[in-house]
Order: C-alpha cells, then structure tokens, then sequence
C-alpha cells in the first residue's frame, strides 16, 4: 500500500470513525440487542448497516447518487425511516410495559442474529442522510476526479471503521451487562430504547420538515 493509498484510507478510517461513535439509533439497537442475546445479536445489525452503506457508497460511486438526490426521494426515504423508528420505538416500549407486568415473553425471534442483521440493512438503506453522508465523502467533484479506485479504498476505510466501532461498542456493552441483571434491567432496558427510538424519529421529522 503505497502513501497515496494509504493517506486515502486513513481519510476513509476517520470519517468512519467520526459519524459511527455518536448515540443514534443503530448503536441503540446494538446495545439493546448485546443486552438481549449477547454479542453476534448486537454485531449482526453493524454487520448489515454496514452492508447498506455499501451499497449507497457504489451507488454515488456509479453516478446514480446525483438522481437520487432529489427532495422526492428525500421525503420518501425519510418517512420510511421514520415509520421504522416508530414501529421500533412503540416495540421496546410495549415489551418493557410487558416485562413490568411480569407477562411471559414471546419468543425473541426478532432479536436473532439473522433479523439483526436485516434490521441493520433497512435502517441504512431507508436513511437518506446515508446517501447525504456518501455524496458528500466521495461525491464531490474534487473526490470523483481521483478515479473509481480511489473511491473503493475510501469505502473500504469508512466499512473498516464502523465494523472496528461496532465491535468495541458491543464489547463495551457486554461488558455493562455484567453490573445488573433481572426484570429491572430488562425493563429499563427496552424503555430507555423505546424512548431513544421516538426521539430519533421526532429530530427526523424536524429535520424533514426543516428541508435538511
């Protein structure tokens, strides 16, 4: 890997790096789901974020970003997110209503690591501040003159990042899950999901209706 190829990874790794560690919904899903059932559950869902960052990444990478830019699909990328964040925002608040109550609970076969891994890959493809990320990583004619393989080694920079966050941040959580345990925890657990879920949807919507 010569310097040239080098410096465009280690751009690739940071920019990663930067827009992976902050609370949004994904890392909350990540925690509540390590919490559940363990590591790959949590993993599972960067797995197939990451999975849809790639597509959206060879999408601008193949020009097609430029027509998908529109505030048409904007909106429409934004309401399906934004139903989703619902439906899972409603979800963990019924199960910890549930967990208060002491009823049985049903079997998690939503929280396996194969829904966690297409949990991950709808949350990044009906995001339109994916696409907005990308277009401004590697979209910008300054980045799209360096060529298309250029581009590859910047996306593959930003994947090794967010898969290298995603498995510190599911340690770290398995690591919390050994300082409480029983109904409180499960409980607060989906709460505090739920209640994170609604308030990513509602900065959604106001950053649609804001036209951002």
């Amino acid at each position: 890997m010569n310097a040239s190829t080098l410096a465009l990874f280690g751009y690739g790794f940071l920019l990663g790096w930067s827009v992976a560690w902050p609370p949004g919904p994904i890392n909350a899903e990540i925690a509540r789901r390590c919490l559940a059932r363990g590591f790959w559950a949590g993993y599972g869902l960067i797995l197939g974020a990451t999975t849809g960052d790639v597509i959206w990444a060879l999408v601008v990478v193949l020009g097609i970003g430029v027509v998908l830019r529109g505030p048409a699909m904007h909106a429409l990328l934004g309401g399906l997110s934004v139903g989703l964040l619902l439906f899972l925002g409603f979800t963990f608040l019924r199960g910890a209503w549930r967990s208060l109550r002491g009823d049985a609970a049903p079997a998690a076969r939503f929280d396996g690591g194969r829904a966690s891994y297409l949990l991950g890959l709808t949350l990044a493809l009906t995001s339109p501040w994916n696409m907005a990320f990308w277009l401004a990583a590697i979209g910008r004619p300054e980045m799209s003159a360096q060529g298309t393989g250029a581009l590859l080694v910047v996306i593959a920079g930003v994947v090794t990042a967010v898969l290298a966050w995603g498995f510190v941040w599911s340690g770290v959580v398995l690591l919390l899950r050994r300082t409480g345990s029983g109904r409180a925890w499960d409980v607060g657990v989906k709460a505090l999901t739920g209640v994170l879920m609604l308030y990513f949807a509602a900065t959604s919507i106001a950053g649609l209706l804001a036209g951002r």
